[in-house]
């Protein structure tokens, strides 16, 4: 213990903040999915189902609200005002506010009309508003902290509010007839007072409510980029969405567990993300292109090894989960978790079209994909049932991959002299390695012996192949 702490005071403290950043996002969606099993039992599937899809309607409201200001343009802008951080910062706080006011205006005057729209009740709706801006809120503040490398006040807000959300909602569900709407309450009362303190903090340091200069420069920034962000969320939302209309609220529980489950790998996606995206840019700038391969190769590797295991012993992971009615959920993990994997696989293509600036080609990909995602969907659920949107989820972040390679290859012809930062043959081998264990697994799930014995040998034959990945592993840790 004693060398781990000096070996942990030895680090930068730009290190030792990443670390605590780290820390932050592992807790606010560890938390999460711990407490998944309780909520699973004391909500039917019907009403886990409308929970996933107020929390869609969420994710994709709140872009339409804020429209996500707190996103790349707030970045930048600490960069480009950094002399003016904070009179930026509350200008922004300003503008954020005034928008949800706005909206929320809009949803008074004609409230049926939103409530049979989205399915909602106006409690729901009124309490979504307040989440939208009160996340927004704290996610200001967030960045600011990051920025800065400050992680103690941090990683304290984050521990409290992940505790608190959780624990508060179960408590509003037991006392509570309508458990859904409670659930959603509870949540939204933590977020209300437990972020709404960092918009004071951050008004009082910059005073400054309006700003022409600023709100000019966010708007004009991020209107033309609402597309591609609304798109991503869109994919990423709306099978949920359609499941309940296309068929009902009970499947849509059923998918919303097997997705959220699914998306517990995006932890180790976000982090070798988080690990790798700054080296790409650097490797893009000093023009080491040969260098790239070299971690986002073993990074593939690692992810793919990692969602295996999951859709390997997704009939436990559910059993752990949730309760028996809930067990159709596993033949959704297999294609959802290999989404995850895809995404990775587009976050390595895309920093060649960022660095050149070239937006509008990521809008088009994105854009492209989710329409795309809402036509399979429409199709495929009424043919197939709703399990079908897992794998149209698959096919729409594998043609937006395609769709992004595609750019990264014209934008190496038109500015990097046609360098080749990829081998296809590698990329296509890991891919479709992973595709084909992982689809082999899913007829397994009605044999479990047959499954044991599958595991067992391609543990085997990762343990006889580490010498090839565990060294570019090393590579990546120390970079």
């Amino acid at each position: 213990m004693q060398k781990i702490k000096e070996r942990y005071e030895g680090v930068s403290p730009k290190l030792r903040a990443t670390f605590w950043f780290l820390v932050c996002s592992v807790l606010q969606k560890g938390i999460s999915t711990i407490t998944t099993p309780i909520i699973t039992r004391l909500l039917s599937t019907s009403e886990y189902g409308q929970y996933g899809v107020f929390n869609s309607w969420l994710a994709i409201v709140q872009i339409i609200v804020t429209l996500d200001l707190t996103a790349g343009v707030y970045t930048m802008g600490l960069v480009k005002f950094r002399e003016e951080e904070k009179v930026f910062t509350s200008s922004l706080q300003g503008l954020n506010l005034v928008l949800c006011l706005t909206w929320t205006v809009v949803y008074l005057a004609f409230h049926d009309f939103w409530n049979s729209l989205l399915s909602l009740t106006t409690v729901q709706m009124l309490a979504m508003l307040v989440m939208v801006w009160a996340t927004a809120a704290f996610t200001f503040w967030m960045t600011t902290q990051r920025n800065q490398f400050k992680y103690r006040t941090l990683v304290i807000a984050t521990l409290i509010v992940s505790i608190l959300k959780p624990l508060v909602g179960i408590l509003f569900i037991l006392n509570s007839e309508d458990k859904v709407t409670a659930n959603i309450l509870g949540l939204t009362l933590v977020e209300l007072i437990g972020y709404s303190g960092f918009f004071v903090i951050q008004m009082n340091k910059g005073r400054v409510f309006f700003s022409r200069k600023y709100w000019k420069y966010a708007l004009l920034f991020n209107l033309p980029l609402l597309p591609h962000y609304l798109a991503g969320t869109i994919l990423a939302s709306s099978d949920r969405i359609m499941i309940q209309h296309m068929v009902g609220l009970s499947e849509a529980g059923i998918y919303t567990l097997a997705y959220s489950v699914s998306m517990v790998m995006s932890l180790v996606k976000d982090s070798l993300n988080k690990t790798i995206s700054p080296h790409l840019y650097q490797c893009i700038r000093k023009k080491d292109y040969q260098s790239i391969s070299k971690v986002v190769y073993p990074a593939l590797i690692i992810i793919a090894i990692a969602n295996i295991i999951l859709i390997a012993f997704a009939p436990e992971v559910i059993s752990i989960f949730a309760p028996k009615e809930y067990m159709e959920a596993i033949y959704v993990i297999p294609p959802v978790a290999m989404s995850v994997y895809v995404q990775f696989l587009y976050l390595s293509f895309a920093p060649f079209e960022f660095y050149f600036e070239k937006r509008i080609w990521t809008a088009i990909g994105s854009v492209s994909s989710a329409l795309l995602n809402l036509l399979l969907n429409y199709i495929f659920i009424q043919l197939c049932g709703y399990q079908a949107a897992g794998y149209t989820t698959l096919v729409c972040y594998s043609i937006n991959s395609m769709l992004h390679y595609y750019f990264m290859r014209k934008v190496c012809r038109t500015y990097l002299d046609d360098v080749k930062p990829y081998n296809l043959k590698i990329l296509l081998g890991i891919t479709g390695g992973f595709f084909a264990i992982g689809f082999i697994y899913i007829p397994t799930y009605s044999y479990p012996v047959i499954r044991f014995i599958l595991t067992a040998v391609i543990l085997v034959i990762v343990y006889l192949k580490r010498a090839k990945y565990l060294p570019a592993l090393k590579k990546i840790i120390k970079k």
